[in-house]
């Protein structure tokens, strides 16, 4: 082979070798230039929604049922039916986890005035102490408030459960309202002792149940 044959073969193989090289390069700065592609996110977790409340229609509570009142647990312990010049009502004694006992009056009343539809009157009912008082036909003060007298007589009843009256008999009472509108009602079964209680109105969606009686 000549002298000049060598030199162009030589040439052509320098020439491959920095092509190469600079395609390696060029693949490297390549790589390192690219950007990783960011990782999937997991899919967003659907919000759990809250258990809603079984609101019940009072008027459908038994003895024995678990109910809820403002979030509080009671457990129904007893009640009473009970009857007057036509108006019916049931009282029911609750009692809570810490074994305080309440009752509460379910009751539909007529409107006010003429041609208003009746409405459910639920009131829970909080013990007060008479300190030997007796229900006046007249104003009373109790606790330095003013209560008129907005109904009275005698109540045939019926119970149930845990009431601490007899099966059938019959309840005096006597009930009042401040100018505030304030209730107090005084009651005695038999001839017993008077008792005194105020009410607290429970607007509806207050009592919600829990569990049946088993």
């Amino acid at each position: 082979m000549s002298t000049s044959s060598m030199v162009v073969l030589g040439l052509s193989i320098a020439t491959v070798v920095l092509l190469l090289g600079a395609f390696v390069a060029t693949m490297r700065q390549d790589r390192k230039g690219r950007a990783p592609r960011p990782a999937k996110s997991p899919p967003a977790e659907k919000p759990v929604a809250a258990p809603v409340p079984d609101y019940i229609d009072p008027r459908t509570i038994k003895v024995g049922d678990l109910i809820e009142i403002h979030g509080a647990p009671w457990r129904v312990r007893g009640a009473m039916h009970i009857s007057w010049q036509g108006q019916q009502w049931t009282e029911y004694l609750v009692e809570d986890a810490l074994r305080r006992r309440q009752w509460v009056s379910v009751e539909v009343r007529q409107g006010l005035a003429s041609g208003d539809p009746p409405h459910l009157e639920v009131l829970m009912w909080t013990e007060v102490p008479t300190q030997g008082m007796v229900p006046a036909k007249s104003m009373l003060i109790m606790e330095g408030v003013e209560f008129f007298p907005i109904e009275r007589g005698t109540a045939a009843f019926k119970s149930e459960g845990e009431t601490g009256a007899p099966e059938r008999g019959l309840m005096d009472f006597a009930d009042y309202r401040a100018s505030d509108g304030r209730l107090l009602s005084f009651s005695r079964v038999q001839g017993g002792p008077w008792t005194a209680s105020y009410a607290h109105p429970l607007p509806p969606g207050s009592i919600s149940l829990l569990s049946r009686a088993s």
